[in-house]
């Protein structure tokens, strides 16, 4: 991973370029916590070897895996930074694009990038809490 601040001030801009096998969540949470943001927008466009995006089932609680086991084009990454209990945490959602051109989409868990995932994260200086909700079975944006 290679990172540039390309904006300063109390809204900080970084351009993050993901290299081929590096796994875009993990990544992704690790920055978020290196730099400490706490409320931030992020977006993305590459290509993943492989990934699993997960679409949350309200019975259970949980995400039901997806899995897309071929090279696939990332068409749309977005998402938010938000403080969680274990610290800044990025919740990302994606459109897989497949060489069908079907897609796949939902909560990005985990993707393998090749050749390349550009990431733009826009921090602000607010910070936003994620309160775990029992009830729902997620951390969610607690703006009370």
């Amino acid at each position: 991973m290679k990172w540039q601040q390309v904006q300063d001030g109390p809204s900080a801009v970084y351009v993050v370029v993901l290299d081929p096998g590096e796994d875009a969540a993990a990544e992704l949470t690790a920055f978020a916590r290196d730099r400490s943001l706490g409320a931030s927008q992020v977006t993305a466009v590459g290509a993943f070897s492989e990934a699993v995006v997960g679409w949350f089932d309200r019975q259970a609680k949980d995400y039901r895996h997806i899995p897309v086991g071929e090279q696939c084009e990332v068409l749309s990454l977005i998402g938010d930074i938000a403080v969680a209990d274990d610290g800044p945490t990025p919740h990302l959602h994606a459109v897989l694009g497949l060489s069908d051109g079907s897609t796949r989409g939902g909560h990005l868990l985990s993707g393998r990038v090749w050749p390349t995932l550009e990431v733009v994260v826009r921090d602000s200086p607010a910070e936003l809490a994620k309160t775990h909700r029992p009830d729902i079975g997620l951390a969610l944006i607690d703006l009370g």
